[in-house]
């Protein structure tokens, strides 16, 4: 596999594009229309990356704006480039300090507050930004005790690059459902958390491995030069392909766990 960047690789991470929309499509399905109806508000679509949920969202609630934030400029040039809905915009931003220009009925946000040490001591301003009954919502992956995750460090650990990779750690700890839960009740009128392990089914020549490179594999990645980057994603891609081997129908499975939260504020 050709590693030639570190940035944010749009065209890999759609790759991977069918199997990350699953998750967000049922996320997006708990969101309330009546909050996409509020007069002078926005939806939000927090680290929108590519910006392709920002498109559902605009064609699932055709009467609000829909704002993308993104920290990667790769990722905003691919969404805007991609985008022709002129009520789908996007615009850099950094999570960690979000302040919206237009005040938010929806704060939605697929997998990216992960990347953010700390984010639950976050999420109680933002769901302060919201007008009483507008939501939150957030799914995160909680996959970081699989060994997708877990043999990252143990690749780092294997080689002449173990002192440049030491105390990487890639995502951010994605904590117990019901941290989330005690942390965010106060604030709400209606929450749910819940969790769903998705199987899926990828295909082609080391597709686990493929899939971590354009997320929590990055860390790693982005520590290293050539040629030692791509000998630690071939040995890391190695122990992979033990751990989820390839069925002899040509399909690997790849059990992933993530985490949803919906909350309506109170």
């Amino acid at each position: 596999m050709a590693l030639a960047s570190t940035v944010w690789d749009a065209n890999l991470y759609l790759k991977f594009a069918d199997a990350r929309m699953r998750p967000a499509l049922d996320l997006m399905g708990r969101l309330d229309p009546a909050n996409a109806a509020r007069a002078g508000h926005a939806i939000y679509d927090l680290g929108c990356g590519a910006g392709n949920i920002s498109r559902i969202l605009g064609e699932r609630f055709p009467g609000a704006p829909v704002v993308g934030i993104d920290s990667s400029e790769q990722m905003l040039a691919k969404a805007r480039s991609q985008t022709a809905d002129p009520r789908v915009t996007f615009a850099k931003g950094d999570l960690a300090q979000f302040k919206p220009d237009a005040p938010p009925a929806i704060l939605y946000s697929n997998a990216a507050y992960q990347w953010l040490p700390g984010h639950i001591d976050m999420f109680p301003g933002l769901i302060k930004l919201l007008p009483p009954g507008g939501q939150l919502a957030i799914q995160m992956p909680r996959n970081h005790e699989a060994p997708s995750h877990a043999l990252m460090h143990e690749a780092a650990r294997s080689g002449p690059w173990a002192d440049k990779l030491k105390g990487i750690g890639g995502i951010a700890r994605v904590e117990e459902p019901s941290r989330y839960f005690d942390v965010l009740k106060p604030l709400s009128s209606d929450l749910e958390v819940w969790e769903t392990i998705y199987q899926q089914a990828l295909t082609g020549k080391g597709p686990v491995a493929q899939y971590t490179a354009s997320t929590g594999l990055r860390p790693f990645l982005e520590a290293l030069q050539e040629p030692e980057r791509t000998q630690f994603y071939d040995t890391y891609a190695a122990l992979i392909a033990k751990a989820y081997p390839t069925r002899a129908d040509g399909i690997t499975l790849f059990p992933f766990r993530r985490l949803f939260i919906v909350v309506r504020r109170a």
